[in-house]
């Protein structure tokens, strides 16, 4: 069993940033890929940025160049830095990790205000 804990998200302009975090119980090099997912109201939840345990990164088209993934080893923690924010990036960011078995944070809201 590993638990994820998210934190970081918060109210900010259309523009800014924000960075988030995720704290492993474990080592995140033992799950195969550990990533941050998001869901806005009324919609699907979808990937946002993954990054493997080898540290290939993969992002969605729609936060490309403006969001980025990372990791620290030594801290059991996952970041996502995003930048040029915009109001659709409005959403509840999850924290995830596919072994198997997959894994969720509790969620961290992020508000982009215009």
């Amino acid at each position: 069993q590993v638990q994820l804990v998210e934190s970081g998200g918060g109210l900010v302009q259309a523009g800014g940033s924000l960075r988030l975090s995720c704290v492993a119980s474990r080592s995140i090099f033992s799950i195969s890929t550990m990533g941050w997912y998001r869901q806005a109201s009324g919609k699907q939840r979808e990937l946002v940025a993954g990054i493997s345990s080898g540290g290939s990164t993969n992002y969605a088209d729609s936060v490309k160049g403006r969001f980025t993934i990372s990791r620290d080893g030594a801290k059991n923690t996952i970041y996502l830095q995003m930048n040029s924010l915009k109001p659709e990036d409005t959403a509840v960011y999850y924290c995830n990790g596919r072994g198997p078995p997959t894994y969720w944070g509790q969620g961290t809201q992020v508000t982009v205000s215009s």
